[in-house]
């Protein structure tokens, strides 16, 4: 070692040189080709080629280790029988490079590895090109993001019960009591406006319970009459009306130790109030025509998108009752309360929809999201998955622009946009009114008017400037011009 730090050159150093220098008198084609090879090797992204006939031609060492495919056994097959991807149904990134001749870049996807197992990758395409610039076939790199949806995952575990996700506060207080009760046995009331959830709430309880295993049934009271009804829930025996030929089991008997959700109660008659009320307190039931009763075991749950405290104030609804079902209410805010939500939300529908249509959207774009953000929602969580679904019709891959969503939102935002004009024009008349008419109070003298309107007198007269104010030839003060 030198004083200087550097290492002094020994004999096998000086060999290990002379070895260098006799590598670079090699072909340099060959060199190169090497070094290309070790960065392909040694890299984290998995690479891989495939000539004309989608045949792979190169797989590196992330390949395998992402796919959980050796080498020698990728190699010659098609990419879609290694990779098992959604792109490979219709929306194949690498067969649109090989169409078009150009790159595409971030495609959202995910495949299926060796051992059955999903994995969420990004993929990036660009055509194989030799020398002369013809096109070869194409080459693939794409990343593992386990480890990001995973991070994604504990991070958002918090804001997420079964299929319901929220990071609203409302929703978090009742995702945190929500396993306590479940384990209980008491009748739960979900009230909130149609859209909500109420049924994906419902479903949350039953899965946290320790009933998870038995079926969950659920009925929208309001869309039957109540014979219907009364048979769907009850059953019915054989002979008891025209056309009962057989025995047929109600939602009651099918359930068993399940859970029934009955949506919709507020719309029930008086009538079945009173037999329902009976089935709960008494906890078994008499199938149409029967003789003998059915004892139950069920939980029930009850939904309803209607102020049933207020209807029984107004005799619209049994007040016995609704303390039967009422033993513990959850309330679901509106989608407007909650708008912190909605990209949570658009997350969820979109990894949906990829999966159900084969699509490789990745996101919503700026532009698109404002707007969303800015919608009330009347129709709530379901209304906002249907725009996302809208979309999708529209837009196969990439970001969901402006252009694909509904037309109802662009005109309800233009709309948006003319009344705001309309009320900032109305705003500057009426200041402008104000300043002319301080100005008339005060005979048109500018120092008064500024006063009585309580602003610097610079600022009057930049106001003048801004509302084009012809002022006379005089003011009150001394009967001429006065200026600034």
């Amino acid at each position: 070692m030198t004083k200087n730090g550097r290492k002094k050159i020994t004999s096998n150093g000086a060999a290990y040189i002379e070895e260098k220098k006799a590598e670079a008198r090699c072909d340099p084609g060959d060199i190169t080709e090497k070094a290309h090879e070790i960065i392909l090797e040694s890299i984290s992204e998995g690479v891989f080629t495939v000539d004309h006939n989608w045949r792979i031609m190169t797989f590196n060492r992330a390949a395998e280790e992402i796919t959980g495919t050796p080498r020698h056994d990728a190699i010659g097959r098609y990419c879609w029988e290694v990779f098992r991807s959604n792109m490979c149904e219709g929306a194949c990134a690498l067969k649109r490079t090989m169409k078009e001749g150009k790159s595409f870049v971030s495609s959202a996807t995910y495949i299926i590895n060796s051992r059955q197992q999903r994995v969420p990758i990004t993929v990036s395409t660009s055509p194989l090109k030799d020398e002369q610039g013809e096109i070869l076939g194409g080459v693939e790199t794409f990343r593992d993001h386990s480890l990001v949806e995973e991070l994604r995952r504990e991070l958002s575990g918090s804001f997420s019960v079964g299929d319901m996700v929220s990071r609203s506060k409302a929703m978090k207080q009742i995702f945190a009591i929500l396993p306590q009760v479940a384990e209980s046995d008491s009748t739960v009331l979900i009230e909130g406006d149609t859209g909500t959830g109420k049924e994906l709430m419902a479903k949350a309880l039953h899965n946290l319970s320790s009933r998870n295993e038995e079926p969950f049934v659920a009925i929208n009271c309001g869309a039957l009459p109540d014979t219907l009804l009364e048979s769907e829930l009850f059953g019915y025996k054989a002979g008891a009306f025209t056309n009962a030929n057989k025995d047929k089991p109600g939602l009651f008997q099918v359930a068993g130790k399940g859970t029934l959700l009955l949506d919709e109660i507020g719309d029930t008659s008086a009538a079945f109030q009173v037999r329902l009320l009976r089935v709960l307190e008494e906890r078994e039931f008499q199938p149409l025509g029967g003789v003998e009763k059915i004892n139950t075991d069920i939980r029930i749950i009850a939904a309803t998108n209607r102020d049933l405290g207020a209807m029984v104030e107004k005799g619209e609804f049994r007040r016995d009752l609704f303390y039967r079902i009422n033993v513990i209410r959850l309330h679901l805010p509106p989608l407007r309360e909650r708008l912190e939500d909605i990209p949570l939300l658009i997350e969820r529908f979109i990894k949906k929809m990829n999966h159900i249509r084969g699509r490789a959207v990745s996101q919503v774009g700026k532009e698109a999201m404002a707007l969303l953000l800015g919608h009330d929602y009347p129709g709530n969580i379901r209304e906002l998955e249907n725009i996302i679904e809208h979309a999708f019709v529209l837009c196969h891959e990439g970001e969901i622009g402006v252009g694909h969503l509904p037309a109802y939102l662009l005109q309800r935002n233009k709309a948006l946009l003319i009344e705001r004009s309309s009320m900032a024009n109305n705003v500057r008349a009426t200041e402008e009114e104000m300043v002319v008419e301080a100005l008339k109070r005060h005979g048109y003298n500018r120092l008064a008017a500024a006063k009585d309107l309580g602003i610097h007198k610079s600022t009057l007269f930049r106001k003048l400037k801004k509302f084009q104010i012809i002022l006379p030839e005089i003011d009150g003060r001394n009967g001429r011009k006065e200026p600034f």
